[in-house]
């Protein structure tokens, strides 16, 4: 869509915002351009406001040499996402080219005359001023409430201020905050956020640390009846947990208490909205608290020794003190059928310079699971690249044969080939293969979903004549289909007889999909005829086709645009 502007205007156009927002984002902004107001231009940058589900924020950067930029307050425009709103403004300016220039200078004499006169006014005209603005704006008589509370060190008052920013109450209509009111929700939650960290500024690191857990204990409560779609809880939660990091930092609580509470947070199976790590607190939990975070976490998994939480917390813990000892008799606690954590302690061995016993454990893996028919392909591969890359090819091969064996699937066989490839032995290891599928395939007669994966095998080595000699009784349509398709020129007859009985069961279905695809079988039958010089009798059996489904309007406008 053309919105009829200048296609390039202070360092970006059109273009550029639809390349940072995407088509969709774009094209919704189109929508927008009605719903902004209050545009204030600087020098490379403008703000604006844009009325959506709520009234959001919208602050554009842009130059001749850095293109343009966009932050908003919505939901995805807080993800990092140049959102619609972010669209509706920068074609807004665009729009607007020709007064870019004088609404700069009218903003530059505004703001000068502004500090101009603030700092004329007197103490008692400011403070009306303040007072009078305090008056009309609530979330500023919050902030400046809490500042001055924190600066005569009101804590009680600070306190109650965070527990009303944090509670949940007022926004659970129906006893859960539903998707819209989540954003109003997050707000308040990132404001307390900003509170702590006041707190922790004004040397008062050790208050904010106790405020910041009992903010912390609310929203891990409540976050389970938010609906946090757009995952604004979660961030505003996260600067929360941040603030705590940073007051911890200033004013190092007792580790051992410290300790106690971090490994309850991370073990807490309620606790969806907070990402801690104990780790991050390395500084101010010390040797000590360190010590104490350990020996919890090895409680815990002994008490819980298949738990997700305790195990991840003890990885951590292990893999940063570098142990890998500790790490590989971690995982070795609980080894998963498929092999994949075998392949988890080759790999962190290999890394830790011990490629030797890297390689023992993953061929323990693939022994333990040897009669298994599902084994991580990763596991498998692993070790056939490792056995290749130490000459050890004939070992490769003997993998992937035992492999196939196993799974009998084309996959196993292509992978058998190219480890036979390359040690120069696959005409061998060819036929026993070919064996292998073809007892698969008497065995699974008629009751295998899908045709047999010998045919498939043989599809693939292009090997035609074997296909079609398997393929008689045993081949589904998809198989049909490809092997006529492979023998269109050596073999049209033969693949002529495929399409037509393909054709023949294509006639029922309906739907775009389905005439396409009969639109495609009749023109591979049509090349057929072509090459065995029988085009006539081919323009017969459309024509009769044509006749029989003439009903099907959007059948035929398809045939036409195929040329059929």
């Amino acid at each position: 869509m053309n919105t009829g502007v200048t296609p390039k205007v202070a360092g970006f156009g059109e273009d550029d915002l639809r390349a940072l927002s995407g088509a969709r984002s774009f094209e919704r902004g189109l929508e927008y351009l009605d719903a902004v107001s209050g545009l204030e231009v600087g020098d490379g940058s403008v703000a604006a406001e844009v009325r959506g589900i709520d009234v959001y924020e919208v602050e554009l950067a842009f130059g001749p040499d850095q293109g343009v930029s966009g932050w908003c307050d919505c939901p995805y425009g807080q993800e990092g996402n140049f959102c619609k709103h972010c669209v509706a403004v920068g074609l807004t300016v665009l729009r607007r080219e020709k007064t870019l220039p004088r609404q700069r200078a009218a903003a530059r004499a505004r703001a000068s005359g502004l500090e101009a006169w603030l700092s004329a006014l007197s103490r008692d005209d400011l403070l009306a001023l303040v007072r009078e603005q305090i008056a009309e704006d609530r979330e500023l008589r919050r902030r400046l409430e809490l500042r001055a509370a924190a600066a005569r060190h009101d804590l009680g008052m600070v306190r109650d201020r965070i527990v009303a920013l944090t509670d949940p109450r007022p926004f659970a209509r129906y006893g859960y905050i539903e998707y819209a009111d989540a954003s109003r929700y997050a707000r308040q939650v990132a404001e307390a956020a900003s509170t702590l960290r006041a707190l922790t500024a004004d040397g008062q690191a050790a208050r904010a640390v106790g405020l910041a857990e009992e903010a912390i204990r609310v929203l891990v409560e409540a976050y389970g009846d938010i609906d946090d779609s757009d995952g604004v809880v979660g961030q505003a939660a996260a600067a929360v947990t941040g603030a705590h990091l940073e007051a911890c930092g200033v004013e190092c609580p007792d580790p051992a208490r410290l300790a106690e509470w971090l490994v309850g947070m991370v073990l807490n199976d309620s606790n969806d909205v907070t990402d801690l790590d104990p780790l991050d607190y390395a500084d101010s939990l010390g040797p000590s608290g360190l010590a104490r975070v350990r020996q919890l976490a090895a409680e815990a998994l002994r008490r819980e020794p298949s738990g997700w939480a305790e195990r991840y917390l003890m990885e951590r813990l292990v893999r940063a003190e570098g142990d890998v000892d500790a790490l590989v008799a971690l995982y070795a606690r609980d080894l998963h059928p498929s092999g994949a954590t075998h392949l988890r302690i080759a790999e962190e061995l290999e890394t830790a310079g011990r490629a030797a016993e890297a390689l023992v454990w993953a061929e323990r893996g693939l022994r333990d699971r040897a009669a298994e028919t599902y084994v991580d392909g990763r596991l498998v591969d692993y070790v056939c690249e490792r056995y290749a890359r130490t000459g050890r090819a004939a070992d490769a091969v003997a993998v992937r044969r035992d492999r196939l064996r196993l799974e009998r699937s084309l996959a196993a066989y292509q992978q058998l080939r190219a480890a036979a490839g390359a040690a120069g032995r696959w005409e061998a290891e060819r036929a026993a293969a070919l064996v292998i599928l073809a007892e698969e395939a008497r065995r699974e007669r008629g009751g295998r979903y899908g045709g047999p994966v010998l045919i498939d095998a043989l599809l693939d080595d292009g090997d035609l004549d074997a296909a079609w000699r398997e393929a008689v009784d045993h081949a589904d349509d998809r198989q049909w289909a490809q092997l006529a398709d492979l023998s269109g020129e050596t073999r049209p007859a033969d693949a002529l007889g495929v399409y037509l009985r393909l054709i023949e069961q294509s006639k029922g279905p309906t739907g775009d999909r389905a005439y396409e695809h009969l639109a495609r079988l009749l023109q591979a039958a049509r090349n057929c005829h072509r090459a065995l010089g029988t085009e006539d009798a081919f323009t017969v059996y459309l024509t009769d086709l044509r006749w029989e489904l003439k009903r099907r309007r959007k059948l035929m406008t398809i045939l036409d645009r195929h040329g059929l």
